[in-house]
């Protein structure tokens, strides 16, 4: 197949690391790979050299590449931004239609909320409308949530609607994204189907050092309790409940440590507040970490807690489970779909700072039945999110999808 996928932003983050891993899967696989994604910028990171160093002999499948080698073909779409733009975004559809006429592809996937409704727009006028094109979309997050102003869900739900009719399927990272689109009226429930956002699980199950060596790296001692976060330091990610929550707590218990990893625009507001708590210099910021270290950071933590108020599917909470780490997690979207609640961690209501320190209390003070809560996590992710599964599943979508196309009588170019 020819395979085209659209992306907002290609920065460090769930929903790009799970568009990097299905474009280099499928070239693995013998198809032919074109992602586009518009411009990438700020402290959040950049998925690009992965993407523009990757390569597969074609003796593995691939298909052309200079050199005996194939590539994922990469296209950066000027105009396609996160804010809303009615300029920009008439711009970017046009560069979507330009670029889609020019690959002829069978297959336009697209990914987050902008691209998907102007790459959708523009994959149906150039071929899903008359069938001559698949056009598949992934929901990783919905755009509208009760964090969002009002007037900005109307636009959200409404052009939600509106994209749904221009595709043939959807794919959501959770059932908890499936049900809330239906029930919101986005698309018809014979359109969706759950695959769960992959991962290359080695990383996490056989980090690159020892628990041991990184600590010591980082700081910490060997009695230390560290509570460890991987978030982008934005808006929503939940570090302020972080702080309302652990500050008190972290008074009491002189070897409670926390780690945060990641980076955003909120880091230097952040850290004026660890500081006006007097706690600033018991947590270590690790800043933008390599995809493939964070299972790394991860190791070194006794306890990850993830208190964001919207995200689809967490990716860091199988990662954590996967590498052998307890969680404590908002009960948002699809995160009990991982961390079930008293079985393989525990859940807080959002927003509720009191309870999310004392859930962190009982993981300090029952360290056998975090380990027994860890092991049933990291036997299901094991399974659920290896990213080699999400790959064979989106194969699955796009054959149903072209021979759906084919029955009706309108597939081929």
């Amino acid at each position: 197949m020819r395979i085209v996928h659209i992306s907002t932003r290609l920065i460090l983050g769930g929903s790009q690391e799970n568009t990097v891993l299905s474009c280099e899967g499928q070239l693995r696989l013998g198809h032919e790979v074109h992602l586009a994604f518009g411009p990438i910028y700020g402290p959040e990171g950049s998925m690009l050299d992965r993407v523009e160093h990757f390569r597969v002999d074609v003796g593995e499948g691939g298909e052309g590449g200079e050199g005996g080698e194939a590539r994922i073909t990469t296209h950066e779409l000027p105009n396609m931004v996160r804010e809303l733009s009615l300029m920009k975004d008439f711009r970017a559809y046009r560069e979507c239609r330009r670029l889609i006429r020019a690959v002829r592809p069978d297959i336009v996937h697209t990914h987050s909320s902008k691209a998907g409704i102007v790459g959708r727009a523009a994959a149906w006028a150039e071929g899903g409308k008359r069938g001559t094109i698949g056009v598949v979309h992934t929901i990783h997050g919905l755009p509208f949530h009760p964090c969002e102003k009002r007037w900005r869900n109307a636009i959200y739900i409404w052009s939600e609607r509106w994209a749904a009719k221009r595709c043939h399927r959807i794919v959501t990272v959770c059932d908890a994204m499936r049900d809330q689109a239906v029930r919101a009226g986005v698309g018809k429930h014979e359109q969706y189907q759950t695959v769960y956002s992959g991962m290359e699980i080695e990383r996490y199950l056989k980090p690159h050092i020892s628990r041991e060596a990184m600590r010591e790296r980082l700081g910490f001692q060997s009695d230390d309790f560290v509570i460890g976060t991987v978030a982008r330091l934005a808006e929503l990610k939940g570090h302020d409940d972080l702080i309302d929550s652990l500050a008190d707590g972290m008074g009491d218990h002189p070897n409670w440590k926390m780690l945060w990893v990641g980076d955003g625009w909120w880091r230097d507001r952040l850290v004026k507040r660890l500081d006006a708590e007097g706690i600033g210099g018991r947590v270590v910021l690790a800043g933008l970490v390599p995809t493939e270290e964070v299972g790394d950071y991860i190791a070194a933590m006794d306890v990850l807690v993830h208190p964001s108020y919207r995200e689809g599917l967490p990716r860091t909470v199988p990662q954590a489970l996967l590498g052998g780490v307890p969680v404590v997690a908002y009960d948002v979207d699809g995160a009990a779909e991982v961390c079930r609640n008293e079985e393989t961690g525990l859940l807080v209501r959002p927003g509720d700072c009191r309870g999310l320190g004392k859930a962190v209390e009982w993981m300090s003070a029952h360290r056998e039945e975090r380990v027994r809560m860890t092991e049933r996590g990291r036997a299901a992710c094991m399974v659920r999110f290896d990213s080699r599964k999400m790959v064979s599943d989106l194969e699955q979508v796009y054959q149903q999808v072209l021979e759906g196309l084919e029955e009706r009588g309108c597939g081929g170019k």
